[in-house]
């Protein structure tokens, strides 16, 4: 299957894929949700069995360190992480545990996760678990376990391509297998390009790409889905309320989308590329792609001042500087 009907899958079907490598971490014991309210972005106390939430984990400075999705089962808590800060953030954790009743776990080994995507996406996952009903409904992070094969399976809601998502955590044992069901039932696995163009379009960043240890949460715009406005104390609070309530939510900078002019394959941009408003340069792009339906597009730091939907920039290519007009997230 080429890209374009990967894409056409994954917006009109059902389509297998992840937009980057994760790993899972377990919580339990009686305090490990006021452990973690403590240190996370997002109110993890008001977390009840079968619900979640996105949370970012930051410097006292403000800065990402991570982020995470957080899934409260009501016997354990389970955090997924990019699979490359999974050891960091394990230590971390074990540094700020001191006589809370938390216990922590690696389960990089132990659990592997298939995500699908798309209109059909829940009724391809009822149509291969058994106890699975109903997860058309679902609100954002839901979540509950289900059997694939007499084994567990837990089912979470994660939309991050603009379609319906949800990704199915399993014995990596069973992972090939239920991905292979998931096909039998009309599922699509997906190419990398497909799951890029998808993901800059709906314009979720991704950690380590589009949000860096560089990145505070106001300036990737993701406060509404990472940020509990209500919540006490966690690190790094202080930089947020003073940058909301003091400087108004202005910051130096902001992630927008970008459509790039033209449709020569040396017109997409890379990670890295500058942008300009006349001769200024006033940002940089983080990831690209070439979408079946919008042609290139990316996603970039530019400056407060040309955040505009419609401002009209420059972006370097292989083929020179290219006319870009910055678009609203997600784009249209």
């Amino acid at each position: 299957m080429t890209t374009q009907d990967n894409y056409r899958a994954l917006k009109e079907k059902a389509a297998i894929g992840a937009i980057a490598r994760r790993g899972g971490i377990g919580l339990t014991g009686a305090d490990r949700a006021r452990y973690l309210h403590g240190l996370l972005t997002n109110d993890i106390q008001a977390l009840t069995p079968g619900t979640g939430c996105y949370a970012a984990w930051l410097t006292p400075q403000g800065r990402m360190l991570t982020d995470i999705h957080i899934f409260e089962s009501g016997d354990m808590m389970l955090l997924d992480v990019p699979a490359d800060l999974l050891s960091v953030t394990l230590e971390r954790l074990d540094q700020f545990l001191f006589s809370e009743d938390v216990q922590i776990a690696d389960l990089s080994d132990t659990l592997a996760a298939v995500w699908l995507h798309g209109p059909a996406a829940a009724s391809t996952i009822e149509a291969v678990l058994t106890g699975m009903s109903g997860l058309a409904s679902w609100s954002e992070y839901c979540n509950a376990r289900a059997e694939f094969g007499g084994a567990p399976v837990v089912v979470a809601r994660v939309s991050q391509l603009g379609v319906p998502g949800f990704v199915l955590y399993a014995d990596p044992a069973q992972g090939a297998d239920l991905q292979r069901a998931l096909v039998e039932h009309g599922a699509t696995v997906a190419e990398p390009e497909a799951i890029e163009a998808a993901r800059i379009e709906a314009g979720y960043p991704l950690f380590g790409t589009d949000m860096t240890d560089e990145t505070i949460p106001l300036e990737a715009g993701i406060e509404d889905r990472a940020i509990s406005m209500s919540k006490g104390c966690y690190v790094g609070q202080e930089v947020i309320i003073r940058v909301l309530h003091r400087g108004h939510g202005r910051v130096a900078k902001r992630l927008v989308g970008l459509r790039v002019q033209g449709e020569q394959p040396q017109n997409l941009p890379v990670g890295g590329a500058r942008m300009f408003s006349d001769t200024r340069d006033v940002g940089g792009v983080t990831s690209a792609a070439r979408s079946p339906s919008l042609g290139a597009i990316a996603l970039g730091y530019v400056h407060r001042d040309f955040v505009a939907a419609g401002t009209q920039l420059e972006v370097e290519t292989p083929s020179g500087l290219v006319s870009a007009v910055v678009s609203d997230r997600p784009m249209t």
